[in-house]
């Protein structure tokens, strides 16, 4: 009988540690079925964050580095320069990424490092218990905003990929999600471009993943969903904000 679904193998044999209804387990698939399709689980490296993926060195198969919070960018740039003929991918949130990592973030972009960064952005501090993070919308409810984010006292949330679109030495930035079957699907081909990307040495690379929180944002899975649909979509859009990849282009 053909094979029609399996575990990809890049992907251990292990069960997630995650929340129910957290998409990280969706995310580390598609990276792992990527990982597969490309043939590269023996020459690629992982960072690992601070924050609820900080135990995603159990979960792939590659080899994983446990970065300080915040720092997995700094990490990725001395793995990649010291070993150039591997692949290297840093996974992190959003608080790891775009609050106490964000001069590494912005620094190992605007360098062009050739790096891959898949940034997992659910609005909100996961694993410390629900505190507003960068991404937290105008007016949404964490444990530190009880009356929803008030953004002349809060600031306003950081659009990641706008931002770093901006800087020359970023190679692909592109936004999706991961709440319904096309949008996994093109979040998989986006995650495989930016591998590619690195691959063909284009530069830096980033795609930012929607996520939901939903025992933080105290929603059943489904709902979740459809809070993410309503309400991140519309203050972060989905898409391509920046493509040097094309031939001729950079």
């Amino acid at each position: 009988m053909a094979i029609v679904f399996q575990k990809p193998h890049a992907l251990a044999d292990r069960p997630f540690h995650y929340c129910p209804g957290c998409t990280h387990g969706i995310i580390h698939r598609l990276v792992a079925e990527v990982i597969d399709e490309l043939g590269i689980e023996g020459k690629t490296v992982g960072v690992a964050p601070v924050g609820c993926a900080v135990m995603a060195y159990d979960y792939f198969n590659c080899d994983m580095v446990e970065a300080p919070h915040g720092r997995a960018p700094a990490v990725a740039t001395g793995l990649k320069r010291a070993i150039p003929e591997n692949v290297v991918f840093t996974y992190q949130g959003d608080g790891d990424l775009a609050a106490i990592g964000t001069a590494e973030t912005v620094h190992s972009a605007t360098r062009g490092e050739n790096i891959t960064i898949i940034f997992v952005n659910n609005a909100i501090y996961g694993m410390t218990g629900g505190q507003m993070a960068p991404t937290t919308l105008p007016n949404q409810v964490t444990q530190t905003t009880p009356y929803g984010r008030d953004v002349a006292t809060a600031g306003h949330p950081v659009r990641i990929c706008e931002m770093l679109s901006t800087l020359d030495g970023v190679a692909y930035a592109e936004r999706v999600s991961v709440d319904n079957v096309p949008n996994v699907r093109n979040a998989k081909k986006a995650i495989k471009k930016a591998f590619e990307a690195q691959i063909n040495e284009k530069g830096f690379s980033i795609i930012e993943v929607l996520s939901t929180c939903p025992t933080n944002w105290g929603l059943s899975p489904s709902d979740a969903f459809e809070w993410l649909r309503g309400n991140m979509i519309p203050y972060y859009p989905l898409g391509v904000y920046k493509d040097k990849t094309e031939e001729g282009t950079l």
